[in-house]
């Protein structure tokens, strides 16, 4: 059993009305796996119920669910667990080159804003439908969230600066191989967000990072992005931590938080829980 520490000492600066967790998973018991899918997160099963206990804490208005790995191409646990979160929540599903535009029709009126592209183990549509992907989302008024080795960013760059839809790179770009704020790759980031329509989300450092905490390895190239267009970084909490097997590992949703905001140019949180999760995703004005 993996002990989730759902609440703690509030925040030392208040968040501000209408933040925006852009990054977490929730699961109801009555959708099991996908055959074939990975396992379902340790128990106790993670739900709505004790992700709204997140919210309290952290002071979280609105929150956008992305459709987990475990449940494949089903999306069914997705729109139950927004149904259960209420008005303050969207959705990010898995679609691929067969949904129909009456399925696609059908998870907009349920609140979904995006497509989900995960090319990494698990991931239940990847790369190899990202143009497909793109023009069914630009269609629908979609967002894209995408996430793959960013190591590889330089050899997917020509495909990804042809994107019509809204999207962001996910989990502060999983360079796996490790980078430095002057690579490359870093470079190749400020020009997919001077197009227009990328964004560069925050969330699970841990994920990427050979460092350990404070995953200063993550922070300098995502300092480097911050500072170069705040006004295109969205932040998420990664709950429920999907890769911690301990509970002696679990991280505190608040410091993770604070540790985050801290790579930010000075002034620009509120932005980063706010407007830019609004105009990334569809939310209305807080």
């Amino acid at each position: 059993m993996l002990l989730r520490k759902l609440t703690g000492a509030p925040p030392s600066i208040a968040f501000p009305k209408g933040a925006t967790d852009c990054q977490m998973h929730v699961y109801l018991p009555q959708y099991p796996s996908a055959p074939g899918a990975i396992p379902l997160p340790p128990d106790p099963l993670p739900t709505p119920e004790h992700y709204k206990s997140v919210m309290r804490w952290l002071g979280l208005d609105r929150v956008v669910v992305t459709q987990g790995n475990a449940h494949g191409h089903d999306n069914g646990n997705l729109l139950a667990c927004l149904a259960e979160l209420g008005s303050g929540a969207r959705g990010v599903a898995v679609i691929d080159r067969t949904t129909s535009d009456t399925e696609i029709a059908r998870l907009t009126a349920a609140g979904i804003v995006g497509a989900r592209i995960m090319d990494l183990p698990g991931g239940a549509v990847g790369l190899d439908q990202l143009e497909e992907i793109d023009a069914r989302a630009h269609a629908a008024g979609w967002m894209m969230a995408v996430q793959f080795d960013g190591s590889n960013l330089l050899d997917h760059l020509p495909r990804l600066e042809r994107l019509k839809s809204r999207w962001v790179f996910d989990h502060h770009g999983k360079f796996f191989k490790g980078i430095t704020a002057d690579s490359p790759e870093v470079a190749a980031v400020l020009r997919l967000i001077d197009r227009g329509n990328c964004w560069f989300k925050f969330a699970g450092a841990y994920e990427s990072s050979r460092s350990g905490w404070p995953f200063e390895d993550v922070a300098a190239p995502s300092r480097r992005i911050a500072a170069h267009a705040p006004q295109r970084i969205v932040w998420g909490t990664n709950f429920p931590h999907n890769m911690m097997r301990s509970s002696a590992d679990y991280p505190d949703e608040l410091r993770l938080a604070e540790l985050a905001f801290s790579w930010l140019p000075d002034g620009t949180r509120d932005r980063v829980l706010t407007e830019n999760p609004a105009e990334l995703y569809g939310f209305p004005p807080s």
